[in-house]
């Protein structure tokens, strides 16, 4: 199959960027879009141009690096799928498809498709750590939690950061991301001791990066690979005010 790309390129994070057109013409429906991204840049080193810079690592959609705007949504449209596991199985042939970079103030872009997502790490460093002395495995393993509480927390664990929720927010904001790593905590016993000054810490170094507040529109859990839900924020807003409050 053929696919025309229109491409971000942005040499550097002061340089403007540009969309740039370019046609791989021996794609095939199987191809991840990584992989469709791996046969233009073989075209460009072929042709002594620049390739393509962007993140990608586990191909599994677990990693969050290959994280893109395609066709003007995190991800692509295809619902709960990181862009390693979008295949070319969902375009048509002699599409045209638009390839971005995380659009936000805190996620500044290094090269092309590639930004700087390190803010994310500062938030969970905020976090702190868990100071429960659980010993061995088998010790924190036989702490009781309540079922319903063991597969909310779950869920919510199963944030991999890629920042699509503060890429498709209209604020940039990425309350939802802050909220999946306060909430699994909260609700298991071993992030207790810690829970009330870790979600101030976490929603402070938040503000602190830059993003927006919560603007209650939903496009994040409308575009993150793991359908983490709207309630981890309003999970994290009781435990705020707990905190707040106490």
């Amino acid at each position: 199959m053929k696919i025309n790309l229109k491409v971000w390129r942005q040499p550097n994070a002061e340089a403007k960027g540009k969309l740039e057109e370019y046609t791989v013409s021996n794609a095939h429906p199987s191809m991840s879009f990584i992989e469709l991204l791996d046969v233009l840049n073989e075209q460009l080193i072929k042709n002594d141009q620049e390739p393509v810079a962007f993140d990608s690592d586990c191909g599994e959609g677990i990693c969050g690096s290959c994280g893109m705007m395609i066709n003007g949504v995190a991800h692509g449209e295809q619902k709960q799928t990181a862009v390693c596991q979008l295949h070319l199985r969902s375009f048509k042939d002699e599409d045209t498809i638009v390839v971005e970079p995380w659009r936000a103030k805190a996620f500044p872009v290094i090269k092309d498709l590639v930004v700087d997502r390190s803010a994310f790490d500062r938030i969970v460093a905020a976090g702190g750590y868990i100071s429960v002395n659980t010993g061995a495995a088998p010790d924190a393993n036989s702490l009781p939690v309540a079922k319903e509480n063991s597969d909310r927390a779950f869920d919510y664990a199963a944030c991999i950061g890629c920042g699509a929720c503060v890429a498709a927010c209209p604020n940039a904001s990425a309350s939802l991301f802050t909220a999946a790593k306060v909430s699994h905590l909260a609700l298991l016993p071993q992030g207790h001791p810690e829970r009330k000054q870790r979600v101030l810490d976490m929603t402070a170094q938040m503000a602190n990066e830059g993003f927006g507040d919560c603007s209650n529109h939903g496009e994040c859990t409308a575009v993150c690979p793991k359908g983490i839900s709207l309630d981890a924020i309003s999970s994290m807003r009781r435990e705020y005010i707990k905190a707040m409050f106490s």
